[in-house]
């Protein structure tokens, strides 16, 4: 098989499925101004699959939108700098159940299924490809370049006016917003202000930042945290020629456990939604304790480099800038290095994300609602936005509700509420059906009014044929007859 062949496939596979139906939402406008029935925010991955669910649901009228360029959307060609996914090859993710939309048809049709069989993991530039091809054989609407700033709510709610940084729109209107914004997309990522306070920032980067690491070539640099993307960094840095990656954790041994592997073969992902509030908070909690370990090649590729240096039970307290340079303050040592690289993770919190600075205050958290026993209790958790089964925002105040009826948010920030869900390849298979379902049966509820007035109208004549008429003898003589 080629690619113009699984094209083909994939058209007909749709076109059995009657993918795309005519819609059933009535069309609006605001002020002669089209209005979208959904827009969605992120063009990455989960932005796909929200998409593609939507038409699923016969919901058409929708867009995407993406700050970033055509074919840059997410963090796979960007500021992600592991090898390969974490996530074991043969799970599938935005396809919707639709075996010739799967990375295995795409990845087949290129190297065939031997191919597939001797393929480990997926490397990450094949993914973004992948992704790629997904959104253009599809022919998903996107409008890329463009920047949300702001979600103002208008029509007593019932509307939202997006408010874009853009060459070509300055605003959008739509019924509903679904923030497909990934990781960070939540909340922001995180740098200790112990850091951020006292250095510069030409003397440290996140790992979700671009690092030029060419201006970095033959330095020392040192990375803080023991998660995964912690050795993606150093292994990536020491390949780009850096002299030598130290890396700074706070525990004693590296991370071992990955729940995620059980949740992925349990039913927990597809289920989690059926979980009590107590269950979901003490699931989150211990899958925080563990974090995400990194994984066996890219460690054993990170640790082999001579320049690779571990450091486990060493938190930092305290950074000095010293001259061009950054002083590293120990329990054990002093140290001094040319640059930091930051790993330490994201904090998630509706207040963080300045296009929510007008529905914010009225933003449901898990704190408002569950107080977690004292030994699994954590402010990081408690700050994560309470949503429904189906990824909406929940309000604290009878203002909130129209104000917040119709914002989705699809992200990392669903954690808690949803499982790992909207930002986890493995969740995505499970998610994109559920908040699909649930911006749907919004809008058929927003419609029902007129949905029914046309329903109880509906007057078409379908039987055409006419009642044979016969006569009272002929009927007897062939009672009699028979």
């Amino acid at each position: 098989m080629t690619i113009e062949t699984l094209n083909k496939q994939v058209k007909k596979d749709l076109a059995y499925l009657n993918i795309p139906e005519k819609t059933w939402v009535p069309s609006r406008e605001l002020d002669g101004k089209h209005i979208y029935d959904a827009i969605i925010i992120g063009g990455g991955q989960s932005g796909l699959g929200a998409a593609l669910g939507l038409i699923r649901e016969k919901v058409t009228n929708i867009l995407i939108i993406d700050e970033n360029s055509e074919g840059l959307e997410g963090p796979w060609d960007t500021y992600a700098r592991m090898t390969t996914l974490r996530t074991p090859k043969h799970l599938t993710a935005i396809d919707t159940g639709i075996p010739s939309l799967t990375f295995r048809a795409w990845w087949e049709a290129q190297f065939g299924e031997k191919g597939w069989e001797e393929l480990d993991k997926i490397p990450k530039e094949e993914w973004m490809n992948y992704l790629r091809w997904f959104r253009e054989v599809l022919s998903l609407p996107m409008q890329n370049n463009t920047k949300l700033t702001l979600i103002e709510p208008v029509e007593n709610g019932m509307v939202y006016r997006l408010h874009l940084e853009s060459a070509t729109s300055k605003s959008l209107l739509s019924r509903k917003v679904i923030l497909a914004t990934g990781i960070q997309g939540g909340g922001e990522w995180h740098v200790p202000p112990f850091i951020k306070d006292k250095l510069p920032k030409n003397l440290y980067a996140h790992t979700s930042e671009n690092i030029d690491f060419t201006n970095l070539k033959n330095k020392h640099i040192a990375i803080l945290g023991g998660g995964a993307s912690a050795f993606d960094n150093a292994n990536y840095s020491l390949s780009q020629g850096i002299s030598e990656a130290h890396v700074f954790i706070r525990r004693k041994n590296i991370p071992k456990i990955n729940p995620i592997r059980h949740m992925e073969q349990s039913g927990m992902i597809d289920r989690f939604h059926s979980f009590a509030d107590a269950t979901k908070y003490k699931i989150m909690s211990h899958f925080f304790y563990h974090n995400q370990p990194p994984t066996n090649d890219t460690f054993r590729k990170a640790s082999a480099w001579p320049g690779f240096c571990l450091h486990t039970g060493e938190p930092w307290l305290d950074v000095q800038q010293v001259d061009d340079k950054v002083k590293i303050i120990t329990e054990r040592e002093e140290y001094i290095f040319d640059f930091i690289i930051v790993s330490t993770g994201l904090k998630t919190d509706p207040a963080l994300r300045p296009e929510l600075r007008m529905v914010e205050p009225y933003i449901f958290r898990w704190r408002d609602y569950y107080q977690a026993p004292n030994n699994i209790a954590n402010p990081l958790l408690d700050a994560h936005p309470y949503l429904s089964p189906g990824f909406a925002f929940q309000s604290k105040a009878q203002k909130g509700k129209r104000l917040l009826h119709g914002l989705y948010s699809f992200n990392y920030s669903a954690l808690i509420s949803c499982g790992l869900s909207a930002s986890a390849i493995s969740g995505l298979r499970f998610a994109i059906p559920k908040l699909a379902s649930a911006v749907a049966d919004q809008l058929f509820l927003d419609n029902q009014k007129e949905l029914l007035e046309a329903f109880f109208q509906y007057d078409e004549v379908e039987f055409i044929g006419e009642t044979p008429q016969h006569s009272k003898s002929t009927n007897q003589n062939q009672l009699l007859n028979a």
